[in-house]
């Protein structure tokens, strides 16, 4: 069970010092957000993204992690790096800038699927950030598992089959992780643009829900709106289903899309009037992963090479830690994704799909409401007992990872979590609140305070020299590989864009 990798992916909001979303281009100082290996852009101009390699420990993630933050505060001194998933200040889509990734083919692809996005669910619900925990079980461990259970499969086929069961239990378990980490019960009053809510009115500039937990995971946030307008579901039975599932999205039209319009004045609005433009457009709080070869579509590299790894997406940024994710969460989920490995894990039937679904947005939305029940086996159970149900099974799969730790902080990490579920006001989102009471202040004045506490954190850290200079070489080779990428493109985007969606096996 040791020996696998943790990756961790992390957004943040670039802020001007009063707290608004930055409206300068990404900085050139940080390279190119095409090709920098790990500092790069998400949907927004202003919207940074950390990615780690996977790195052997949670310990040695989080210190590149780290390391790439302070990078970015050396450079960029006069801008906030954003503490809070939510994003303050929201002046409407205009005010948010669409990442640009330059003249190549496929950095304007990369645009035009943004402006797509923003098109189709408006530009507001993308600028939220998150934290994304990736991992993988070490290439050791499943042939041993596979002999363990007398399976006969190629191995290739057997991985991808185990990790669509890990899957599987992610989401009928994953309410957990809202419960205990998230941390966005508020939001501005800004982030709605004056449409009407059901949440409650904190002060003049904040709404919030008493008991929520993860404001960023219910429908007002990061969230697709397909399941209930298009009638599309991926489907998790298998890998082959799952890459039919989004291959069917992504080539059936939708009317909807289609008033849109692909290409409007010389300009593309959109990649396509389908359902999905492409693969990741579809929000789920887990996906499985395949490391895409130049320019290859993810599920074309998950057919031929089958799942690499997971990523969970269910992480608010942790407002907490300087860093967004601390090593705690970190050894919770690796415990977690052992369990859910190891654990019974049936095909997902509609009737289980709905509960899954109903018991995630109960918890986002009520998550530390005193006698919360959440849906089980078409019975009633509370939260507290499920939760406190499936820490207690969880103990033997910390024990495994704690054999050779000398210190039991696998163990630690998961009493932690035990102590989260009996006491609600130790949750990020509790303590969320509690300050802002304490403070008298609203969503954006807490949020801002907590980003100049982190700023000055990075300010005092001590210096790995070796590892700032690393990722500055890394700066000047990116943006010589973007200028290479765009001085070899041959086709023009109307055919880039054809010879892309014709990929076939």
């Amino acid at each position: 069970m040791q020996g696998g990798l943790t990756g961790l992916e992390k957004e943040n909001l670039r802020m001007g010092p009063d707290g608004s979303i930055a409206q300068t281009p990404h900085p050139a100082i940080l390279g190119s957000a095409l090709k920098h290996p790990w500092i790069t852009t998400d949907y927004s101009e202003a919207l940074l993204e950390f990615i780690t390699p996977p790195l052997g420990s949670p310990d040695k993630a989080l210190a590149f992690l780290r390391d790439l933050q302070l990078f970015v505060y050396l450079k960029v001194d006069q801008e906030l790096l954003w503490s809070s998933s939510m994003p303050c200040v929201v002046e409407g889509g205009a005010s948010i800038p669409i990442a640009q990734y330059g003249t190549s083919n496929v950095g304007l692809m990369k645009t035009v699927y943004r402006r797509g996005l923003g098109f189709r669910y408006g530009r507001v619900m993308q600028v939220i950030a998150g934290a994304h925990y990736n991992y993988s079980f070490a290439d050791t461990f499943w042939p041993l598992l596979q002999e363990i259970e007398e399976d006969s499969q190629p191995l290739r086929d057997y991985i991808s089959t185990r990790y669509f069961h890990l899957i599987r239990n992610l989401q009928r378990f994953g309410w957990l992780v809202p419960y205990l980490y998230g941390s966005s019960p508020a939001i501005c009053k800004s982030f709605m643009g004056g449409k009407a809510t059901t949440l409650e009115e904190f002060n003049k500039n904040s709404y919030y829900a008493p008991y929520a937990t993860s404001l960023r995971m219910c429908d007002i946030g990061y969230q697709n709106t397909h399941e209930l307008k298009d009638g599309f579901k991926a489907t998790y039975d298998s890998l082959n289903s799952y890459v039919e599932s989004l291959t069917q999205a992504i080539e059936t039209p939708c009317p909807s899309h289609e008033k849109i319009g692909v290409k409007v004045d010389g300009e593309y609005r959109q990649l396509n009037t389908n359902i999905l433009q492409i693969e990741n457009e579809y929000y789920s709080s887990v996906r499985p992963k395949q490391v895409p070869e130049f320019n290859e579509k993810p599920t074309l590299a998950l057919k031929r090479r089958g799942v690499r790894y997971v990523e969970l997406r269910s992480l608010d940024i942790n407002t907490y830690d300087p860093l967004g994710i601390s090593v705690e969460q970190c050894r919770f989920l690796e415990v977690m994704m052992a369990f859910c490995l190891l654990h019974d894990s049936p095909v997902i039937s509609d009737q289980e799909r709905l509960e899954i679904d109903f018991n995630l947005n109960a918890v986002c939305y009520r998550g530390r409401e005193p006698g919360l029940t959440l849906q089980r086996n078409n019975r009633s159970i509370t939260l507290a007992q499920w939760a406190g149900e499936l820490c207690d099974a969880m103990s033997g799969h910390a024990g495994l990872l704690d054999d050779n730790t000398g210190d039991a902080v696998y163990g630690k990490a998961l009493q932690a979590a035990r102590d989260t579920v009996k006491d609600p006001d130790r949750t990020p989102s509790a303590r969320v609140l509690a300050d802002m009471r304490a403070h008298d202040e609203g969503y954006f004045h807490f949020a801002k305070r907590m980003s100049e506490q982190h700023r000055d954190y990075f300010r005092r850290l001590e210096r790995n020299e070796a590892a700032l200079q690393k990722i500055e070489a890394a700066v000047d080779t990116s943006i010589q590989e973007q200028q290479r990428i765009e001085d070899s493109d041959t086709l023009s985007f109307d055919e880039f864009l054809e010879d892309y969606f014709s990929q076939q096996l």
